[in-house]
């Protein structure tokens, strides 16, 4: 017998998605204080050099999809979602106030695990959203997730640039932690999570739910990955190519302000045209700035480079999401979507640890060489994937 997914309250369901596109947004705000200056921070004030930096980056990434995954999991299991969110706001806020206090790179690392351990909120939050969407509306609404992060970091890098000068690295530390804390308050107080019907009795995941699209969706994705390394990369480039540290938050400002434009329209663009031609458009995309980093960074060339990084992200995010939830089974959702993240979070973390060391033994355009043949092979993989309906797992 087929089980079916529960009748979705359109007005509980729209007021959850804005609060958490509210909660995304203030969480976004104080990380994005943080990020544009996270590489200079760690290799100008705290001595680490750039394979320092992609270890760092690359096991905050790998430690991200641990978190999802497990999280993943244990919400199918116990059927709650809400808890892991606001938990996940509370250990972002609480790592930023350890980076205020760290003293080296290596007090840097406790405090970096909490604040991505803190991602567990990941999965469980988007098969809640992907619960509470239809097929007709789903793309859309994860574009309004991304578009109100992107919005967040559009405000929190405003504030870091308005401010630097002024507070330095540690006092912003400190101030970012205080929208993740507002984030907390209202998931905990606002979102009214349905409780699962008794029917629906969690009987452990397993990869034979798994169907052969879905499999091969997480095989491209973790191709792509590999190459996918941390934007602090890029970051870096604009300031070897004359960039002052100054400068360097507005050109994360430039990319996180096209992302936010542009996540809600290509998320939309999902719902109209497919998954895929959106997914492909984010993959040329991509392509199109490793060539330019390859080719062309000259320093007027630079600002472009990240309009098309922030196009890029504003494409992919919403539909990655959006396609892994519509191949997973509905009733093993969330841990599906914790495994899709699991295994693109791994190879991230070689992602960026190896762009590190090509970067420190061959000069800064090699990771981009290697960069653009994965998403080549990622892009032609996703090709022979077969977009279908939500998957109903029979008993």
């Amino acid at each position: 017998m087929e089980q079916q997914p529960d009748i979705i309250n359109e007005k509980e369901a729209k007021k959850n998605v804005r609060t958490f596109a509210a909660a995304s947004f203030f969480n976004d705000m104080g990380s994005d204080m943080i990020y544009p200056i996270w590489p200079l921070f760690l290799t100008e004030v705290l001595g680490a050099n750039m394979a320092v930096l992609g270890l760092v980056d690359g096991l905050g990434d790998a430690l991200v999809s641990i978190s999802q995954a497990v999280s993943g999991y244990i919400s199918d299991r116990i059927r709650r979602r809400k808890v892991f969110v606001w938990i996940g706001y509370f250990f972002g806020g609480l790592s930023r106030i350890g980076y205020a206090l760290a003293g080296t790179w290596q007090h840097i690392i406790p405090f970096r695990i909490l604040d991505r351990a803190g991602k567990m909120r990941g999965a469980p939050r988007d098969a809640m959203i992907a619960d509470e969407s239809t097929q007709a509306n789903r793309g859309s609404r994860f574009g309004l997730l991304r578009t109100m992060d992107n919005l967040g970091s559009v405000l929190g890098v405003l504030f870091t640039i308005a401010f630097l000068g002024l507070l330095g690295y540690r006092k912003i530390f400190w101030l970012a932690a205080i929208p993740s804390i507002i984030a907390v308050i209202l998931v905990m107080f606002i979102i009214k999570e349905r409780k699962a019907p008794e029917s629906k009795i969690f009987k452990g995941f397993s990869l034979k739910f798994l169907q052969r699209d879905f499999k091969l969706f997480l095989s491209l994705n973790a191709v792509f990955a590999l190459g996918a390394f941390s934007y602090s990369f890029l970051l870096i480039l604009a300031k070897n190519h004359g960039y002052r540290d100054v400068t360097i938050p507005i050109l994360y400002l430039v990319f996180s302000a096209v992302a936010s434009i542009f996540s809600l329209p290509f998320g939309r663009l999902a719902d109209k045209i497919g998954r895929k031609k959106v997914m492909l458009i984010a993959f040329l995309l991509w392509a199109v700035v490793c060539l330019g980093a390859i080719f062309f960074t000259s320093i007027w060339i630079i600002p472009v480079i990240f309009v098309l990084y922030g196009l890029h992200r504003g494409a992919l995010e919403p539909v990655q999401k959006t396609l892994a939830s519509e191949l997973a089974p509905v009733d093993y959702r969330a841990s599906s979507l914790g495994a899709f993240q699991l295994i693109t979070g791994f190879a991230a973390l070689p992602a960026s640890l190896g762009a590190g060391l090509l970067w420190v033994r061959f000069g800064d355009t090699i990771p981009f060489v290697v960069s653009l043949g994965l998403t080549v092979v990622a892009g032609l993989l996703l090709l022979f994937i077969r977009e279908n309906n939500e998957l109903i797992i029979k008993e």
